[in-house]
């Protein structure tokens, strides 16, 4: 199974388009949005870009307008929730989280996280930057920040069955 891996997009309709592209040209089979879509258009876009492809999403600290996104998200048959996200896919636990504060809180409440063995994978947003790193065979992954805002843009592709990540550029 692939997964796609996306970020804090805030409203860059112009990302999303070149993340979806992206998306489909390696025939994903599980978009995840970690959280900061922002509005309900830009759910709708990417929903829209990528018909037929399972969306699961989880809100950001700047994720305001909930109930238009559960609108936009019911629409669509996207999966969107408050982190933390557990997902079970072919056997694997993954943890899904956006993030808090400053981005090195954020990281050493992650990376802790993962040491705690529970999770296969942990995949976060939040801070703009992109994170790879295995400890003991389990991933920690971060794609970056797709709107391009603090950090050039980036998404993650993720292959379940072996756990490996890479970043992809939107530049």
């Amino acid at each position: 199974m692939l997964i796609g891996v996306i970020s804090d997009t805030h409203d860059n309709l112009k990302a999303i388009d070149r993340a979806s592209k992206v998306f489909i040209e390696h025939k994903v089979d599980l978009v995840i949005h970690l959280g900061d879509i922002i509005s309900p258009f830009s759910l709708a876009r990417l929903a829209e870009n990528l018909k037929g492809v399972k969306i699961i999403a989880i809100y950001g600290n700047n994720c305001g307008e909930k109930i238009g996104l559960q609108t936009i998200a019911k629409n669509y048959d996207v999966e969107i929730s408050d982190p933390p996200r557990i997902l079970e896919l072919d056997g694997k636990r993954i943890l899904l989280l956006h993030g808090w504060g400053p981005p090195d809180l954020t990281k050493e409440i992650v990376e802790s996280l993962l040491l705690s063995g529970k999770w296969e994978a942990i995949f976060y947003g939040h801070t703009h930057q992109r994170d790879l790193k295995y400890f003991s065979g389990k991933l920690l992954l971060n794609p970056g920040e797709a709107a391009g805002v603090l950090q050039d843009p980036s998404i993650a592709i993720v292959n379940l069955d072996t756990l490996k990540a890479k970043f992809i550029s939107l530049v």
